[in-house]
C-alpha cells in the first residue's frame, strides 16, 4: 500500500518568515522585526574559512595582508552570517568533500545563532565552476569570439546546475567590463571591446545561471577596465558620457534582459571617487534610474580598500559606513568593515535597507522555508560528475566555434606532410588553454601533485591524433616569459628539417604577476611575452612555411609576422582547446570564430578599440602614428566563401520612436558547410556630439550548408541610435543614419541609409536595448 507523501512541517506561528505561503515582503518584515541590531548587521557580512591558509597562494588581491584579520568561524557566526565564501574554491576538495563541508558549515551557522538563518554560499564560475575536477570552459574572450549568445546560455545553465547540486547559491560572474586597453591583464575575462556584444552575451550567461536558480553577479560595476595605462586598480579618468555610452550598457542589458539579481562593485575610482563609496552609481543610477532591486555585494576587500588604499576612510568601520550609505549591501569575502562597530557609525535604517534586500533573496532561494535543511539543499548520492560528457560537449563546441583564422595563404587546411615541427612554449602545455580563473591556474598551481584536475590534451598531443601518419617533432624553443634563448637554435634547426612548422606562442594565465595574462598581470606593451618574438622570427627565417598559432588572453601585435603562411588566434579555449585547434588546422573543423577585439599591428602604437570618433582614426598626416589594426573587430576567415546580396530597408524614413526592418541575403558560395557571422553597424552622420565611425548594432551567427542561402532580418528601433547628448541626457536625434552590413568592421559590402524624422526625443530607462534578428533559410 502506497504511503501518502509527507507534508511540509507547519511553520511556527512565532516564526512567520518561514511560512512560504505568505508574501515575500511580509516574511522579510517579520524576520527583520525579530532581529537584534547585531543580528541584522551579521546578515550583511560574510566569513571565509581558511583564507589565510598556509599551503596555497593568494586567490584574491592582498589576501596575505588581510589574513591576519581572519576571524574564528564560530565567533564570526554567533549572530548569524550572510555568506559563506568559497567553500569549494579556496583549497582543493572533491565535490563530495565540498558538499559535506557545506552541509557541516550550514549546520554550525544554524546552531550557533538565535534565529538559525542559513547562509548563502557563493563561488567563482567564470570559466566554469571554479573547483576541483570541474569542467574548464574557454575564457569569456573566447565566448565572445563565437558571437553565439544561445551557446553561452547553454554553458551557463550547465555550470549553474553543477553548482546547485552541491549547495551553491550564487555565482560571481559574468564579467561585463568593456575592453578599453589591451594591456590590461584581465582582458581574457571580458567579452571584448564592444558594449553591445558584451551586453548580449552577458545577458545570455545571466539567463543560464538564473534559470537554474543560481544568483548571477555582474562585475565589475563600473569602469574597472578603463584604468590609466591599463594598470590593475589604477584610477579611471573618464567622463560621464563615455561611462554611459560604453561602460554601463552591458550592465543595464544584463539586468533588464537577463534578470541578474546581484551586482558587484568595481575596485576603481572614477574622477577621484571610489565606486565603493559612490551613491551616484550604486544608488541613484542602479536603484533609482534602472530600478534594480537585487543585492549589491562588494568585490573582495573593496570596502576595506576605502581605508587602506583609497584613503577616504580613517578606519574599517568608517569604510563600512561609506560603503553601506553608497549602496553596498554585503561585504565580501570576510566582514572586516561590516562588523558590530558599524552600528555606531550609521543609522539603523541604512542597515535595514540592505537587510531587506538580503533577506528577500534568501527567501527567494528557499533558505527561510520551514522545511529547508542543509542536507536537502544538496543532491543525494556520492557520484556528482562536475566534468560530465554534457559539459565537455559544450566546452568543445565553444572551443571549436571560437578559434579564429586570421590569415591564410592556402597552407590551411594542412595536407598531411611527412614531417611537422611543433614549436613554442604553448605547444605541449594544456594549461596554456586555461584562463586565470580556471581552477588549474587559480588554485592548483600551488598543488602540482594534483595535476590539472581534468583531462586535457596539449596541442602537440592533439596534432599527433589528428595526423597519425606524420612525423611530429616537438621543440619548446623558449619559455613563455623567461629570457632563455637556449632553445631557439634547436627549434630553428627542427624547422629547417621539416615540411611545415606549427608555432604555438602566447600566454600562461596566472594571478598577481605569476602569469602573463590574468588578474594583476598587466603589460607595458603588446609584444609577445619574453623572447617569443625572437623565436618566431627565427622560425620565419628557416624557409619552411610557418603556421603561427597564438594562444593568449589578449590580442598581441602580430604586424611583424605577416610572412607566416597562416595566422590563427585562440583566446584560451579551455580543456577541449587542443582538439579544437587541431581540427581547424587539419580542416576537420571549418573555422568560424570572429575577433571580439582588434589585433594590433605594432606593439606600442595601440589602436585602442574600434569604437573611435573621427579624431581617433588615422589622421592622414596630422600624426605620424597610424592606429589602423592589423586585423579589425569582427574579422575571421573560413574554408568556404560567403556572398552578400543587396541591403533592403522597410522604409527610408524612421520616426524617432519607430522601428525599421533591415534585410540582407547571404549565400554560402563555397564547397563546404560553414557559419558566417553577419554584422550590422551604424553611423550617425551628423550628431550633437562626436559619434563613433562605426558601432555594432546587431549580429547573427548563420550556419549555412554549401550552396545554401539565408535572409537575415534585423529589427532596429530608433532607440538603438540614441546617444548621450551635450546636457548628458540620452536622446534620439533626427538626421541621417548610415547602415553597413558585412563580415567585419572593415569588410562591409552592404550599405544603405535612412533618415530619423520628428522631434528630438529623450530615451529613458525603458528604451529598447537590443536588435532582434531572424534568419530565414531558403
Amino acid at each position: 500500500m502506497a504511503t501518502a507523501p509527507e507534508s511540509p512541517p507547519a511553520p511556527d506561528a512565532d516564526r512567520r518568515w518561514t511560512d512560504r505561503r505568505l508574501p515575500l515582503d511580509e516574511r522579510v518584515e517579520a524576520l527583520l522585526t525579530a532581529m537584534t541590531p547585531a543580528e541584522k548587521v551579521a546578515q550583511l557580512g560574510s566569513v571565509w574559512l581558511g583564507f589565510g591558509f598556509d599551503n596555497s597562494g593568494a586567490v584574491a588581491p592582498m589576501q596575505d595582508v588581510f589574513a591576519a584579520s581572519a576571524r574564528d568561524f564560530d565567533e564570526a557566526t554567533r549572530h548569524g552570517i550572510g555568506h559563506l565564501t568559497r567553500v569549494f574554491g579556496t583549497a582543493p576538495v572533491t565535490a563530495e568533500q565540498g558538499r559535506v563541508r557545506s552541509v557541516e558549515l550550514q549546520r554550525r551557522v544554524i546552531a550557533a545563532s538565535r534565529l538559525g538563518v542559513p547562509a548563502m554560499v557563493h563561488e567563482e564560475c567564470l570559466t566554469g565552476f571554479t573547483t576541483l575536477h570541474a569542467t574548464v570552459y574557454p575564457t569569456a574572450l573566447a565566448w565572445a569570439a563565437t558571437f553565439d549568445p544561445g551557446l553561452i546560455e547553454r554553458m551557463a545553465g550547465a555550470i549553474a546546475s553543477d553548482m546547485r547540486a552541491v549547495g551553491v547559491h550564487q555565482g560571481l560572474s559574468p564579467v561585463l567590463d568593456v575592453v578599453r586597453d589591451y594591456r590590461w591583464g584581465r582582458v581574457e575575462e571580458t567579452m571584448g571591446e564592444d558594449p553591445y556584444l558584451v551586453g548580449m552575451l552577458g545577458a545570455a550567461y545571466v539567463r543560464g545561471l538564473e534559470q537554474q536558480g543560481i544568483v548571477a553577479t555582474l562585475k565589475h560595476f563600473a569602469g574597472y577596465s578603463a584604468s590609466r595605462a591599463a594598470r590593475n586598480h589604477a584610477p579611471v579618468s573618464m567622463g560621464p558620457r563615455e561611462l554611459r555610452e560604453v561602460i554601463l550598457p552591458p550592465f543595464e542589458t544584463a539586468i533588464r534582459e537577463g534578470g541578474a539579481r546581484s551586482v558587484m562593485n568595481s575596485y576603481a575610482e572614477i574622477d577621484g571617487v571610489p565606486v565603493a563609496a559612490n551613491p551616484a552609481l550604486l544608488t541613484d543610477l542602479l536603484r533609482d534610474e534602472w530600478d534594480f532591486d537585487g543585492v549589491v555585494v562588494s568585490d573582495y576587500w573593496s570596502v576595506a580598500f576605502l581605508n587602506t588604499m583609497h584613503r577616504v576612510a580613517g578606519d574599517y568601520p568608517a569604510a563600512g559606513a561609506l560603503a553601506l550609505a553608497a549602496g553596498i549591501d554585503v561585504e565580501l569575502p570576510d566582514a572586516l568593515c561590516y562588523g558590530e562597530e558599524l552600528l555606531d557609525r550609521v543609522p539603523e535604517k541604512l542597515v535595514d535597507r540592505s537587510l531587506r534586500r538580503v533577506l528577500r533573496q534568501k527567501a527567494e532561494l528557499g533558505l527561510l522555508d520551514a522545511d529547508w535543511t542543509p542536507e536537502g539543499a544538496v543532491a543525494a548520492g556520492e557520484n556528482i560528475d562536475l566534468d560530465s560528457p554534457r559539459n565537455r560537449g559544450i566546452a568543445r563546441e565553444i572551443a571549436r566555434n571560437s578559434v579564429t583564422l586570421l590569415a591564410n595563404d592556402g597552407v590551411l587546411p594542412i595536407s598531411p606532410p611527412r614531417r611537422i615541427a611543433v614549436v613554442g612554449p604553448c605547444a605541449d602545455d594544456p594549461q596554456a588553454f586555461m584562463g586565470c580563473y580556471s581552477y588549474p591556474n587559480h588554485v592548483l598551481v600551488d598543488h602540482p601533485e594534483l595535476g590539472l584536475g581534468v583531462a586535457a590534451d596539449s596541442l602537440f598531443t592533439a596534432l599527433r591524433q589528428e595526423f597519425p601518419a606524420a612525423e611530429l617533432v616537438l621543440r619548446e624553443g623558449c619559455p613563455v616569459r623567461d629570457a632563455d634563448r637556449s632553445g631557439i637554435g634547436p627549434a630553428a634547426a627542427a624547422a629547417r628539417e621539416s615540411d611545415l612548422v606549427v608555432a604555438v606562442v602566447g600566454d600562461r594565465a596566472g594571478l598577481f604577476g605569476r602569469g602573463t595574462s590574468g588578474e594583476g598581470c598587466d603589460v607595458p606593451d603588446l609584444a609577445l611575452p619574453g623572447v617569443q618574438h625572437e623565436l618566431v622570427m627565427a622560425l620565419l627565417a628557416s624557409g619552411t612555411p610557418v603556421v603561427l598559432v597564438v594562444v593568449s588572453g589578449r590580442p598581441y601585435a602580430l604586424g611583424e609576422y605577416t610572412a607566416a603562411a597562416a595566422l590563427v588566434q585562440a583566446f584560451m579555449p579551455g580543456e577541449e582547446g587542443g582538439e579544437a585547434i587541431a581540427g581547424v588546422l587539419s580542416g576537420r573543423i571549418n573555422p568560424s570564430g570572429r575577433l571580439p577585439v582588434q589585433v594590433p599591428r605594432l606593439a606600442g602604437g595601440q589602436p585602442g578599440t574600434y569604437l573611435q570618433p573621427p579624431l581617433g582614426a588615422n589622421s592622414q598626416g596630422v600624426s605620424n602614428l597610424d592606429p589602423t589594426p592589423l586585423f579589425p573587430f569582427g574579422h575571421g576567415l573560413s574554408y568556404t566563401s560567403f556572398r552578400y546580396g543587396e541591403l533592403s530597408l522597410s522604409s527610408a524614413e524612421l520616426p524617432t520612436d519607430g522601428t525599421l526592418t533591415i534585410a540582407v541575403r547571404v549565400r554560402n558560395t563555397g564547397s563546404r558547410d560553414g557559419a558566417e557571422v553577419v554584422q550590422l553597424y551604424l553611423h550617425d552622420v551628423e550628431a550633437a556630439v562626436t559619434r563613433p565611425l562605426l558601432q555594432l548594432a546587431g549580429f547573427a551567427r548563420v550556419p549555412l550548408a554549401a550552396g545554401e542561402t539565408a535572409t537575415v532580418e534585423f529589427t532596429l528601433h530608433a532607440d538603438r541610435t540614441s546617444f548621450i547628448g551635450p546636457d548628458l541626457r540620452r536622446i534620439v536625434e533626427p538626421g541621417e543614419i548610415q547602415l553597413h552590413v558585412g563580415r567585419s568592421a572593415a569588410d562591409l559590402p552592404c550599405r544603405a541609409s535612412f533618415r530619423l524624422t520628428g522631434a528630438t526625443r529623450e530615451a529613458g530607462a525603458d528604451r529598447v536595448l537590443t536588435t532582434p534578428v531572424v534568419v530565414h533559410k531558403d
